[in-house]
């Protein structure tokens, strides 16, 4: 939850291994969220076929999202667009996997929240700036992430029934909340001390 910018972030000349690893995660995320808004707009329900498409592709970017990571740190290529890069393609595939377990009922309309958290909180910043400052790096994220991948790409593995789908679902939910509030909270506590400072 970096709140650093793209307009921030100078675009890597050249664009990198890393970066292109990325490229690839955010071309299936864009395929999948326009798959789920078109299903969404025409009510399709997707298929057996389907979902086994989108599950293999959501394995694939999932062993991708450790690769340009690692690429990025063996070839010297980190940079604040890459990690930018990287977090706003895991967002969006968050989002798409999110939208497609509701199109499969596999899991009620609540289940959308999980694909938009980042996206109320990022809005809640232009309101509240105190979200807006930078937060430190936790591992924490980076586990609550792949934990939301997998609880999704899980849900809509054809013949996983919604009854066994709607709790993984939820525990998923229940740990981006409690991560997010844990970044919340560190960033109020973080506010007030630097105007305790200023104070003294």
């Amino acid at each position: 939850m970096s709140r650093n910018n793209f307009s921030r972030a100078t675009i890597p000349q050249p664009f990198g291994a890393a970066n292109w690893v990325t490229a690839a995660r955010a071309a299936y995320a864009a395929c999948l969220l326009g798959y789920g808004l078109w299903a969404m707009v025409v009510g399709h329900v997707p298929g057996p076929t389907l979902r086994w498409f989108w599950v293999v592709g959501a394995l694939g970017a999932l062993a991708l999202d450790g690769v340009d990571g690692l690429l990025a740190r063996r070839l010297g290529q980190t940079s604040a667009f890459g990690a930018r890069f990287d977090m706003e393609t895991d967002a969006a595939t968050v989002l798409g996997l999110s939208l497609l377990v509701w199109l499969c009922d596999q899991a009620g309309s609540w289940v959308l929240a999980i694909g938009l958290m980042r996206y109320i909180f990022v809005t809640g910043s232009r309101v509240w700036p105190v979200l807006a400052a930078p937060l430190p790096p936790r591992k924490r994220r980076q586990a609550v992430c792949v934990a939301q991948i997998a609880a999704l790409i899980l849900a809509i593995v054809p013949g996983v029934w919604p009854e066994l789908a709607r709790p993984i679902c939820l525990a998923a939910l229940a740990a981006l909340v409690y991560s997010f509030a844990v970044d919340i909270a560190w960033l109020v506590a973080s506010r007030a001390d630097e105007k305790e400072e200023a104070v003294v």
